[in-house]
């Protein structure tokens, strides 16, 4: 039974796992200060062309947010985030519990507007409300859009001049910048994000998450604020090891662009048995609905998440594709789909 259920099912890329026994037995300087790390730090620093932000590694994604947002933040100040976003829906109220609100809006698409921020702004107006001061975004979403330059550059333009820090979730950032209609690169989250980060694990790492903090304000003491939250990994070089892998010749966009190819192939299965989708979405999810008697077959030869109840009679279900995906599993979820029809 293939799965299609994630993009993390399998271990890391092999050239990282290559690249870890290669150095397993050398000694190096533990906490991310070793030269491994340095190296990692200096590519992307590289890829991002700027010499002037900070970049730190992390495990994960929700102790990558958990730890960023609450560093971010005053005790009183809360974050904006769509009603889809991952802090406010699937990390067990991480933020809420280092003791900061998540104020969510309904979303078309799963996608932050700038009036959806500006409706929260004019609710929180005194003291007696927690103070919306971050807005938390993700590329790609987590229904599987993307983010389009000109809409990163309104929402930066408006919380700049409302006083608002914008935090962007990448761990699925890879899938999004090699999106076909993405024109967004990472020079230009550079340009509009106080911080960002790079999504290794869902993207043929091992395990890990390139933080890239670009405010001034936001970089003293940060890896006092890892240490706290649990996240500074003795073992760094596991980490980092994994995105000079990742970013040295471009592997991470050339394997991100796999996963898209491989989730368009599955969209056309859909499309060509007139099937629609719950999204538009051109990255490496997709979220096709399916007559719920199909939806039974399907489950029998496929491992996939079952989304959301469309009507009583069909279902959206969401399938993923990874680094990994061969096309012979996808042909053959396509095949199957066509007898069911």
């Amino acid at each position: 039974m293939y799965s299609f259920r994630n993009d993390y099912s399998e271990g890391a890329h092999p050239s990282i796992l290559e690249s870890l026994v290669k150095t397993n037995m050398e000694q190096t300087i533990g906490y991310g200060e070793d030269h491994y790390s340095e190296e990692a730090k200096l590519l992307i620093k590289k890829h991002i062309d700027r010499e002037d932000v900070a970049v730190h590694f992390l495990v994960g994604g929700t102790q990558t947010n958990l730890t960023a947002i609450s560093a971010f933040l005053r005790p009183h100040e809360a974050a904006i985030a769509a009603h889809s976003g991952h802090i406010a829906v699937h990390e067990t109220g991480a933020i809420e519990a280092t003791g900061h609100k998540v104020i969510t809006r309904v979303t078309e698409n799963g996608k932050l507007t700038v009036s959806h921020i500006e409706s929260v702004l004019k609710e929180h107006t005194d003291e007696h409300m927690v103070k919306p001061k971050l807005v938390y975004i993700s590329d790609s979403t987590e229904v599987g859009t993307i983010y389009y330059k000109e809409e990163l550059k309104s929402i930066s333009n408006y919380c700049k001049a409302n006083g608002l820090l914008l935090f962007i979730d990448g761990a699925r950032l890879g899938s999004a910048l090699m999106a076909e209609d993405n024109d967004v690169t990472l020079a230009d989250l550079a340009e509009v994000a106080d911080a960002f980060y790079i999504g290794g694990t869902k993207n043929g790492a091992l395990m890990g998450e390139a933080l890239v903090i670009v405010n001034e304000s936001l970089k003293e003491d940060f890896r006092y604020h890892i240490k706290q939250k649990g996240g500074l990994l003795a073992k760094g070089r596991v980490i980092s090891l994994g995105f000079i892998e990742l970013f040295k010749d471009n592997l991470f966009f050339e394997i991100a662009k796999h996963a898209n190819e491989m989730a368009k192939l599955l969209a056309k299965g859909f499309e060509e048995v007139g099937y629609k989708t719950l999204t538009a979405s051109t990255t490496n999810q997709i979220f096709p609905i399916l007559p719920n008697e199909v939806l039974a077959q399907l489950e029998k030869q496929f491992d996939f998440s079952v989304w959301e109840v469309v009507d009583e009679n069909h279902t959206a279900i969401r399938l993923v594709t990874s680094w990994a995906t061969p096309k012979e599993a996808v042909e053959a979820f396509c095949k199957a789909l066509r007898e069911y029809v």
